[in-house]
């Protein structure tokens, strides 16, 4: 920022101190065209400064949902399940030697213990969900037609497409709305994360969407980075995807 108001001060200066000769000798067209130059130059400098900052604000933006998602993904993990086991089994055992002391002490740790407890109950409540909902997709007629339509070499058509959004948003609540949230996804985009989210294979994923394998690698290589900001391979947009 202070930068940016330097550079504004330096070349107001400039402006300001121009060489009194140079505009005399300068005739009306010339110091009009002059103006309308250095003024083109200053708008440009400005809407190219305002770009940057939205596309950063942007970045940001993104970065914290996925951030938000990875949080609560770790959270149902077996590895943090297990760690919150063994924090409660330590409160277990200093209430028990505490005995009836210090009861505000007591109550701290129960509280904290009954926050550990109810962390691991969601935690188990939603990866009960994620594999029944694994397993009503894995039956479904949605995936019975896309292994189909693979076997024969088929892309889906527009009813299939509309079908399997439906079903994924239906299993894996807002899964299309949380990556609207993301990435202003297109036509194409949608699809292959679709696609992806029901575990199909890149290669098929081409012929299910009628395009080349490399415009699918192309996709999602494309789309970590947008979400991301970084550069990142093709398999770690598909565990994001599938995590969601």
């Amino acid at each position: 920022m202070r930068s940016e108001k330097f550079a504004w001060f330096v070349f107001l200066y400039y402006l300001c101190n121009m060489n009194e000769q140079l505009l005399t000798i300068l005739t009306q067209r010339e110091a009009f065209l002059l103006a309308f130059s250095v003024i083109t130059y200053a708008v440009l400098f400005w809407v190219t400064i305002q770009n940057s900052r939205r596309k950063i604000l942007l970045l940001r933006q993104r970065l914290d949902k996925v951030r938000a998602m990875q949080e609560q993904q770790e959270q149902q993990s077996q590895q943090h399940i297990e760690q919150n086991r063994r924090k409660i089994a330590e409160l277990e055992s200093l209430l028990r030697k505490l005995g009836d002391e210090n009861s505000v002490l007591r109550l701290e740790l129960e509280e904290r213990k009954a926050r550990l407890d109810y962390a691991n109950k969601m935690a188990l409540i939603e990866r009960e969900k994620r594999q029944q909902a694994d397993t009503t997709l894995m039956g479904s007629d949605v995936l019975l037609k896309v292994k189909r339509q693979i076997a024969e070499g088929r892309p889906l058509g527009e009813e299939d497409w509309q079908r399997l959004t439906e079903l994924v948003n239906q299993l894996y609540t807002g899964f299309t709305s949380k990556l609207y949230e993301l990435y202003p996804m297109s036509e194409q985009d949608l699809r292959v994360c679709l696609l992806i989210k029901v575990r199909v294979q890149p290669k098929d994923i081409a012929t299910l969407t009628a395009h080349s394998k490399e415009s699918v690698a192309s996709t999602r290589s494309r789309l970590y980075h947008k979400v991301f900001g970084r550069k990142g391979s093709t398999r770690e947009w598909d565990e994001f995807i599938i995590q969601m």
